[in-house]
């Protein structure tokens, strides 16, 4: 069978069987999301960059890369994009209280479908953010939660700072930070228990050696293309890291939807976010709520197996309409083949070993694919991350 869709699709290859082009529009599928799955060196990596040239040159799209590996910044530099290095060295800061004041100078861009954004959805969202936070960075035990006292303070002094702020004339430069947030617990602290508690654990983000999160923004996030470079997370920061970037990414979906424009967004080395319950749990609602919000979201991973034991991945993979197969390993092939329906005699087209060589899944749709690169070109040299081909990149 072939693939072969008009509109805005994508080229994803020629297909092996009958060397037709591939051409696909993820945003006319059931849904838009996307899984890509391969071993290391079986052009994952490759793969989605293609993907990403295309979009940038064939779309409108916006375009957001979550990058734990450093991989895409000589691509998402040469297309002028934005990169944030996110880390308690860096001084590009992302400020986690920040919203979009958008929706109070033209409300009417924020009433879609029924769905309306206001003052009181802005601090309603935001409150419950500053709680999935909280929860991170109070190192609860395994699986517990912030008790009712402790939910209650934090939304109190949530609201306390925005109504404050949004009700009177708001300006970029007056933006809150999370100096605000501790100043307000501090302000209850001496009544309230559950408030010195919250501010003791948030004083190492505010005053202490981890405050890279308590500035305001000083980088494009507006930017057509912006990757998200979060190697140097450490232990203390991983986790409130990349939950911060989950957030990032959806305000700017928001944002998006209401300029009726799609944002891409690609999570590499996905199986590191399912390792956090809170990023898992956030980046799990992203793919269950795309298609309303106009988003589109790709995960790229190579540990199959790990994330197939974790709840939320496999509700991501089963919200997934466009798989990308490359060569797996058996045991990963025989997972797959079963969970996915791939027959024997696809099955080889997984196991060749040659890069860029395997399976797209359009929703029930199973099609062998060969993507051969040119080497002797900008554009590959900008992409590989093969070692021998990138020293004196």
């Amino acid at each position: 069978q072939e693939l072969f869709q008009g509109g805005e699709a994508l080229y994803y290859g020629l297909n092996a069987l009958s060397n037709n082009l591939i051409m696909v529009d993820r945003k006319r599928l059931k849904t838009p999301n996307g899984l890509i799955l391969g071993t290391p060196g079986s052009g994952k990596s490759f793969a989605t960059k293609r993907e990403i040239l295309n979009v940038f040159l064939i779309t409108d799209d916006d375009i957001i890369i979550c990058d734990p590996e450093g991989e895409y910044f000589p691509l998402v530099n040469a297309l002028n994009g934005e990169v944030i290095k996110i880390s308690a060295k860096s001084n590009d800061y992302i400020n986690p209280m920040e919203v979009n004041l958008d929706v109070i100078y033209h409300p009417e861009k924020y009433r879609i479908n029924g769905d309306v954004e206001d003052i009181d959805t802005i601090i309603a969202d935001k409150a419950e953010f500053i709680t999935s936070f909280c929860e991170v960075i109070m190192k609860k035990p395994q699986n517990a939660e912030l008790n009712g006292d402790e939910v209650s303070m934090i939304d109190l002094c949530v609201k306390d700072i925005y109504k404050k702020y949004l009700y009177n004339d708001p300006k970029p430069e007056n933006m809150p930070t999370l100096q605000d947030f501790y100043e307000r617990l501090n302000f209850y602290a001496p009544d309230k228990p559950a408030a010195q508690n919250i501010a003791n654990s948030l004083q190492l983000y505010v005053t202490g050696s981890q405050n890279v999160f308590n500035h305001r923004s000083n980088v494009d996030t507006q930017n057509r293309v912006v990757c998200f470079d979060i190697r140097e997370l450490g232990t203390t920061l991983r986790k409130a890291g990349m939950l911060i970037v989950q957030h990032m990414v959806w305000t700017r979906v928001s944002q998006n939807r209401s300029r009726r424009k799609s944002t891409r967004y690609y999570v590499d080395e996905f199986h590191l976010m399912m390792q956090k319950p809170t990023s898992a749990a956030y980046l799990a609602q992203i793919f269950k709520r795309a298609r309303k919000w106009r988003a589109c979201p790709t995960i790229i991973t190579q540990n199959v197996e790990d994330v197939l034991k974790n709840e939320d991945a496999r509700t991501i993979i089963n919200n997934c309409s466009f798989i990308t197969l490359l060569q797996q390993s058996p045991m990963n092939k025989m997972q797959l083949s079963a969970m996915l329906n791939i027959s024997m005699e696809e099955q080889k087209y997984i196991s060749s070993g040659k890069s860029g060589m395997g399976l797209l899944r359009i929703q029930e749709d199973i099609v062998p694919f060969d993507d051969k690169f040119p080497k002797d070109t900008k554009l590959y040299q900008i992409m590989t991350t093969k070692p021998n081909e990138v020293i004196g990149r």
